[in-house]
This record gives C-alpha cells, sequence and structure tokens, in this order.
C-alpha cells in the first residue's frame, strides 16, 4: 500500500465534514502568504476553525523549515485575534478535530 499523502488526510477531511453537514473552503488569501489550508465551518466544536493540513507525521516537526516557519507565524496571529487554527497530520487527528 503507498503511504499516505497531505492530500489524503484532506480528501478524508473534505468527506468527513461534508457527511456532518458542515460546510469547508480551500483558502487563498491575495497578498497574504501562509494562511491555513482549510475554514471548517458549522461541523465542530468551535464554529469555525481553520485547518493546516500536513503529510503524515508532519505535525511532529512543524515548524520545520523557512516556508513553514511563516505558516507558524500567521497562525500565532490569528490566534492572537480569537482563531481556532489547528495543524493534523492524520486520520486520527481530523477525527480528533471532528469529535
Amino acid at each position: 500500500m503507498a503511504a499516505l499523502k497531505e492530500s489524503d488526510i484532506e480528501g478524508y477531511l473534505v468527506k468527513r465534514v461534508h457527511a456532518m453537514g458542515g460546510e469547508m473552503r480551500k483558502v487563498k488569501w491575495t497578498g497574504r502568504k501562509s494562511a491555513p489550508d482549510r475554514v471548517v465551518m458549522r461541523c465542530c466544536k468551535n464554529p469555525t476553525v481553520w485547518v493546516e493540513l500536513k503529510r503524515p507525521g508532519g505535525k511532529a516537526t512543524f515548524p520545520k523549515n523557512a516556508h513553514e516557519e511563516a505558516q507558524a507565524r500567521e497562525h500565532d496571529r490569528m490566534r492572537r485575534a480569537g482563531q481556532h487554527v489547528v495543524v493534523i497530520d492524520s486520520f486520527e487527528g481530523v477525527d480528533a478535530l471532528l469529535s
């Protein structure tokens, strides 16, 4: 069996959120780099959750390079603004978020 990729975890998240009746959007901000990958709405304990997806095992090493350091800074900015931001690198992480 092939190793899991970040896109596999993202697909699982999308499927689970839609099955729960939630909404989800892919995020691309003009003029702002390092935004989380997805915003999940109306299916978790928190009404809106920003999700950064990583390859399996990637959460343990986050941030490991300049790009991820920028992501971590953006996540911190968002948290200081009262947003709920999570980093997920497994199906179990998706399940924990949605339970």
